[in-house]
C-alpha cells in the first residue's frame, strides 16, 4: 500500500501577515469555525491579509498539544469557551483566576508551537497578557481577525 504524502497547499503570492501572538491566532480561528458553521466557505487567503496557515493548522496544533499530554481537557474547554465570547479570562476576577492559569498555559504551548510553524511572529510573541496591575487595565486584541472575505 502506497503512503499517502501531504503537500501544502499553495498560497497566494502578496504578502504573508503572521500573527502578533497566540491569542490573536486562536481568535482568528474561532472565527472562521464560527464563520464555516454559518455556511462560509473558509480558505487560507481569500481574505485582505493573507495568512501564513489555513484555520486547521490551528486546529491541529492544538489538537497535538492535547494528544501529546501537553495540555489537558480543561485546557481545551477553557480555550473553546473564551474563543467563543472572544476576550481573555480575567485573573483579577475570582470565578475565572484558575480558567486564567489553564488559558495562560495553553497559550504558551500553543505560541511554541505556532512560532516554530512560522504561524505567529517570533518578535510578536511575548508572554500572554496578565492581569494583576490596575484594575482598569485592558487587553486589546489588534489585527486583522476576520475570518474570511465573505
Amino acid at each position: 500500500m502506497t503512503q499517502q504524502r501531504l503537500f501544502p497547499k499553495p498560497l497566494g503570492r502578496g504578502e504573508m501577515t503572521l500573527f502578533a501572538s497566540a491569542e490573536q491566532a486562536w481568535f482568528w480561528f474561532v472565527r472562521c469555525q464560527a464563520a464555516r458553521i454559518e455556511g462560509a466557505r473558509v480558505v487560507a487567503d481569500a481574505g485582505e491579509v493573507t495568512r501564513p496557515c489555513d484555520p486547521d493548522d490551528i486546529y491541529n496544533a492544538v489538537t497535538r498539544l492535547w494528544r501529546g499530554g501537553v495540555i489537558g481537557q480543561a485546557h481545551l474547554q477553557v480555550l473553546e469557551y473564551y474563543g467563543v465570547v472572544e476576550r481573555l479570562p480575567d485573573h483579577r476576577v475570582e470565578a475565572e483566576s484558575r480558567k486564567a492559569d489553564l488559558w495562560q498555559e495553553a497559550m504558551l504551548a500553543l505560541r511554541d508551537v505556532l512560532v516554530r510553524r512560522g504561524i505567529v511572529d517570533p518578535d510578536g510573541a511575548g508572554d500572554p497578557p496578565e492581569f494583576d496591575d490596575a484594575a482598569s487595565q485592558n487587553y486589546e486584541m489588534q489585527g486583522d481577525l476576520s475570518p474570511c472575505d465573505l
